[in-house]
């Protein structure tokens, strides 16, 4: 897999928020503001709260938050064995049904990590 969907990724995502944050509308604002404070140090650090925002995406099957949570693991130093634990987590708890965005994430996790 080419690393070319990062670069697309982030483009889109990009282009995408400045469409929402334009509207002006504050309770859109605050929200965004609130979800990306989330995954700020505190008591778990910044990887752990990323990695739980990648199995709870997985159980959720939103590739987009898959996409973004993978990016921010890989940022924050996740291993290829600690991706896997997590995404044997998300299997746990999402089942069967999660398979196929597990899938999508493993072919992205090698992409970033390398064989």
């Amino acid at each position: 897999m080419s690393d070319k969907w990062k670069k697309e990724f982030n483009a889109r995502r990009e282009e995408q928020n400045k469409i929402v944050f334009n509207s002006g509308h504050l309770g859109i604002k605050r929200f965004f503001a609130l979800d990306e404070q989330a995954y700020h140090e505190g008591s778990l650090p910044t990887k752990t709260k990323e990695l739980l925002g990648l199995v709870a995406s997985l159980v959720l099957r939103c590739d987009d938050c898959v996409t973004f949570h993978l990016l921010n693991c890989h940022r924050e130093g996740v291993t290829r064995e600690e991706f896997y634990e997590a995404f044997n987590v998300a299997l746990v708890v999402g089942g069967s049904i999660a398979i196929p965005h597990l899938r999508t994430a493993a072919e992205k996790v090698e992409s970033l990590i390398g064989s």
